[in-house]
């Protein structure tokens, strides 16, 4: 029963965090089931990029080791690009509002903010990769400054200076590792 409703929590999780809505990231407790929730959604979103680049990989015809090593690779970075954007973001936000959320209770709005990275998958469309994964990237940047926004009890403007940050390092070191297996 405990899985079965976890699954109904994720799913909910998901959607409500695709929405933006400032009150589903204000209300977010951070206990336990919402971290793992939020974990779930990170890992969700990379294995669905590896998905997408997958599918690149396999029309380069890059051999298996580089294969598994590529999707390895592109898993484990956007995981730690969840956990160095959401560092550089509390050390930021910790300048303007000292000690007012931990490193720990913004992973988990920042996580549930990856939401829209979980449809990397259809990057692997003929054509519409590239502007595909940019509205993503664009949509989960939108999620986190109403996340940030919320956690942090700042304004718009403050949330998504501090945002913008991180995120083009983010996109860099991502698109980085797509870039070097694929060429």
């Amino acid at each position: 029963m405990s899985a079965r409703n976890d699954q109904w929590k994720f799913r909910t999780t998901l959607r409500e965090a695709l929405t933006l809505d400032a009150h589903f990231y204000e209300d977010a407790p951070n206990t336990r089931r919402t971290r793992r929730v939020a974990q779930s959604i990170v890992i969700a979103a990379a294995i669905s990029n590896a998905l997408g680049n997958a599918f690149i990989l396999l029309i380069n015809r890059v051999g298996i080791t580089t294969f598994i090593f590529a999707l390895i690779l592109n898993v484990i970075s956007v995981i730690l690009g969840y956990y160095f954007w959401t560092f550089t973001i509390w050390k930021i936000g910790d300048r303007f509002k000292p000690r007012h959320v931990s490193f720990q209770e913004l992973l988990v709005p920042i996580g549930f903010a990856y939401a829209p990275q979980v449809f990397n998958f259809l990057t692997l469309i003929p054509l519409l990769g590239i502007p595909i994964q940019l509205v993503l990237a664009v949509w989960s940047l939108l999620a986190v400054i109403v996340a940030v926004r919320q956690g942090l009890d700042i304004s718009n403007v403050w949330a998504a200076v501090i945002c913008l940050i991180g995120w083009p390092l983010i996109q860099f070191a991502v698109g980085s590792v797509q870039v070097l297996f694929t060429n």
